[in-house]
């Protein structure tokens, strides 16, 4: 597996190299943004690790631009950074999961794993549905009622999921773990957010909706009106 490091700070980055390689990976790095972004267009990684204090140009940044040009790779942003304000932003950009430091190298390893299991999914031709709403998972795009659907990374994932189980309730805490796959503080409004931004893009213009609550449970995706 082929892994793009963008990390500025010496002494992490190479811990962390050292630690991929010595699991087989192959590590590109690079220490600053603009350097990054070079090497990400040029080449194909199937993750890349980035920091968001960059030189030149910073990690936001550099995540938007390589969405510019791919949806595919997987983005893991490692950083400092930890308010969920910062995890929101970060995720909004483009990115597929985020974890802050300092942090343990197997929980990065394991963070690596998920990321690849579901890539591995979604390049098996799959398509979802519920009433007018389609997901197409090779090609990462969402309609309802023919019209297109522009989703982040997370959102993407997040009705991904919904889909998978849809008809069943789903709570916050599966969310977290299945979505998110960390446990950052439940207290936290991330997953409403996050279904507040859905139902904007999904069914807001539709008298059908989708997407419903069950104060005390959780979620469920169904084809019903809310009553």
């Amino acid at each position: 597996m082929k892994v793009l490091l963008i990390e500025d700070e010496p002494k992490v980055a190479s811990f962390i190299k050292k630690g991929l390689e010595e699991q087989a990976f192959e590590v590109d790095q690079a220490y600053d943004g603009t350097f990054g972004i070079k090497l990400a267009l040029q080449n194909e990684y199937d993750i890349i690790i980035l920091d968001i204090i960059l030189p030149h140009m910073n990690g936001l940044e550099v995540c938007r631009e390589i969405r510019k040009h791919s949806t595919s790779v997987s983005i893991l942003m490692l950083t400092a950074l930890g308010t969920t304000d910062d995890k929101i932003t970060g995720l909004d950009a483009g990115a597929d999961d985020y974890l802050t430091k300092p942090f343990e190298f197997k929980e990065l390893l394991a963070r690596i794993r998920a990321l690849t299991r579901r890539t591995t999914e979604s390049t098996t031709g799959e398509k979802l549905t519920i009433a007018d709403l389609e997901m197409d998972v090779v090609k990462k795009t969402v309609t309802r009622s023919g019209k297109p659907v522009n989703l982040t990374a997370r959102e993407f994932a997040l009705l991904y999921y919904l889909l998978r189980n849809k008809e069943r309730v789903v709570s916050r805490v599966d969310i977290t773990e299945q979505v998110w796959e960390t446990s950052f503080d439940t207290g936290s409004n991330v997953i409403d957010v996050y279904i507040n931004f859905l139902r904007k893009k999904i069914d807001k213009d539709h008298s059908s909706k989708l997407i419903h609550t069950l104060v005390g449970m959780g979620y469920v995706l169904k084809e019903q009106k809310e009553v």
